[in-house]
């Protein structure tokens, strides 16, 4: 297989170049040329494998050629080490949690394998991840790179914008992790990174690799886990709280690979570019605006070119496959405070999000079965969550320790020249 731009206008690479060039010299997202359903055997044989059996049966089609079926299958081993439950809330209503990693959300499933990758394919080379987050991809980043050698890790977040304990699980590991708060919000952030990457003098001198979801390397393993939805024997209706669009883009791959799900919901906060996309078809990026579900904080989300590329720039396919749906502040604090009474489950902002934007869709088709993703445990989001059900949550022993460490961010003006001499400042 090989890996194309969604700019259109450079030549297909093999997965190692996708890897570790981030994006394609003229500017766009690398995504497959061509899409190989499984066979029907692997399908079957999906059912019932754990986490680690399903991303080396996925990842193998997918990466066919590229790494051993014995390598691939050591690496995911080693990288999904803790589970990824089916929980049934409601007779027709399921979580995929996906917040049961190190850093208690489902970026570390991504982070983990990417780390992985890279240390397989690397020759030693010094190399720079560089990733903009708005909370839990630096955390997840941060714990994957943390101590790997010959790497050092710049994330860069808005000042002021995350959780304290997202920061704390940026700012406190320390040795080859760098946390950078930016003065500016996240879209400043991925403004600076995508800069980083198009600007050839600096690549000349810094081997940068990103490693949020424009870099395949952290997409393709949010792939493996949709196919536990293969558990339900049924094609069912999934919601995906959708920020920067890369999970909602692996749904779409494990889709069109072989998947069978009847319909995605796109669910946002206030920040809808893609809904209002969805409703009006024009697609107008903008200033992101702070909401409780931090992470959903993009105005101009990466991911959603490979989403037009995937269906041709062609809206009335992409209307068949999904739909979108956005939230406010107050409905979302609301719903999670109803959910948690009327149904004992406790969800996040960013869960509360899918949970709203599954609700029509099941009310419409009463045969239908709902999946909603969980990408983070409530605990990362005490400040919102415990006013919202009145009581007060346990933060994890892994949350705890790192609220605990002392904290070190290099303070950054959202300017491009700063963060040049912040990448070519020697590694201590």
């Amino acid at each position: 297989m090989k890996w194309v731009s969604t700019g259109r206008a450079s030549l297909p690479v093999p997965f190692i170049d996708a890897l570790f060039a981030g994006t394609a010299p003229d500017g766009g997202l690398y995504f497959p040329d061509r899409f190989e359903p499984l066979p029907r055997a692997s399908l079957e044989a999906l059912a019932s494998a754990e986490v680690a059996e399903i991303a080396s049966i996925v990842g193998s089609h997918l990466l066919r050629d590229e790494i051993s079926v014995a390598d691939l299958s050591a690496l995911v081993q080693d990288a999904l080490d803790f589970p990824i439950p089916l929980v049934q809330i409601t007779e027709r209503v399921w979580v995929l949690e996906l917040f049961h990693g190190p850093t208690a959300a489902f970026k570390d499933v991504g982070a983990r394998v990417q780390a992985r990758l890279l240390h397989h394919f690397t020759d030693g080379t010094p190399l720079t991840i560089l990733v903009a987050t708005s909370g839990d991809t630096g955390s997840a980043v941060a714990q994957a790179f943390h101590g790997v050698p010959d790497t050092r890790v710049i994330v860069l977040y808005p000042e002021g914008q995350v959780t304290p304990v997202q920061e704390a699980q940026m700012a406190s590991l320390g040795d080859n992790i760098t946390a950078v708060a930016v003065r500016g919000t996240f879209d400043d952030c991925q403004r600076l990174v995508k800069q980083a990457f198009a600007d050839d003098d600096l690549r000349a001198h810094v081997w940068l690799t990103p490693a949020n979801s424009i870099n395949l390397g952290r997409l393709l393993p949010q792939v493996f886990y949709y196919f536990v939805l293969a558990r339900l024997k049924t094609d069912p209706i999934v919601s995906v709280p959708s920020g920067n669009f890369g999970n909602l883009t692996a749904g779409l791959i494990a889709k069109r690979i072989g998947l069978p799900v009847r319909r995605f919901v796109a669910s946002t906060n206030v920040n809808d570019v893609v809904p209002e996309y969805l409703r009006s078809g024009v697609y107008r990026t903008r200033d992101s605006v702070r909401t409780v579900a931090n992470a959903m904080d993009v105005g101009a989300p990466s991911n959603f070119e490979r989403i037009r590329a995937l269906y041709d720039d062609d809206i009335d396919r992409m209307r068949h496959d999904i739909a979108g749906a956005s939230f406010t502040d107050a409905q979302i604090v609301t719903e999670i405070g109803d959910v948690y009474r009327r149904h004992g489950y406790l969800l996040d902002p960013h869960g509360a999000v899918a949970w709203l934007g599954l609700q029509p869709h099941l009310e419409a088709d009463p045969s239908a079965t709902g999946v909603l993703l969980a990408t983070a445990h409530p605990a990362k989001f005490c400040e919102v969550v415990e006013p919202a059900i009145g009581e007060s949550l346990a933060l994890p022993p892994a949350l705890a320790a790192a609220l605990a460490r002392p904290r070190h961010s290099v303070a950054l003006e959202a300017s491009y020249p700063d963060l040049v001499a912040l990448l070519r400042r020697p590694s201590p």
